[in-house]
């Protein structure tokens, strides 16, 4: 993994809470770095193929666009947590899904436009291989929290 630069730093700080909703949004993220839209576009390509960079997109409203979120925790085999977290990201509602120590080791969240598309896909988690258990863990109370890493 190659290091991060100033530029990348930079970069990376800006993309966490100020991407610009206009046409080219990657063009004024370089006017205010100081260089071009293609650096920037080529500097985002390299942080995702290193690895520093997941995604980048936007946040919205789930409930007031209609859908509900879900915790889900699962319980499964060391060896196919791999598998099964891959199997996970292949659905367009789990934001994301993590390996955690403990008795349940994978957790996701999902996000699904109705309560019936939410237990069939938690039916088939659950029926993957080495799933062993699966709570649904529905909040009471939703909290937003925005978190941005400094980097210097």
């Amino acid at each position: 993994m190659k290091e991060l630069t100033s530029f990348d730093k930079s970069l990376l700080n800006l993309l966490q809470g100020n991407l610009p909703v206009c046409s080219h949004p990657f063009a004024a993220l370089a006017d205010e770095l100081g260089t071009d839209e293609q650096t920037v576009l080529t500097r985002l390509q390299m942080l995702k193929q290193e690895g520093y960079l997941r995604r980048i997109g936007t946040f919205f409203n789930s409930n007031k666009l209609g859908y509900k979120g879900t915790l889900v925790a699962l319980r499964v085999e060391p060896d196919k947590i791999e598998t099964v977290a891959e199997a996970i990201n292949r659905y367009p509602g789990a934001t994301h899904n993590y390996e955690r120590e403990g008795r349940y080791n994978l957790w996701f969240t999902l996000l699904t436009p109705c309560l019936e598309t939410e237990k069939k896909i938690l039916d088939e988690v659950e029926a993957l291989p080495g799933v062993e258990d699966l709570l649904n863990l529905k909040a009471n109370k939703k909290y937003k929290i925005n978190v941005q890493f400094k980097l210097h």
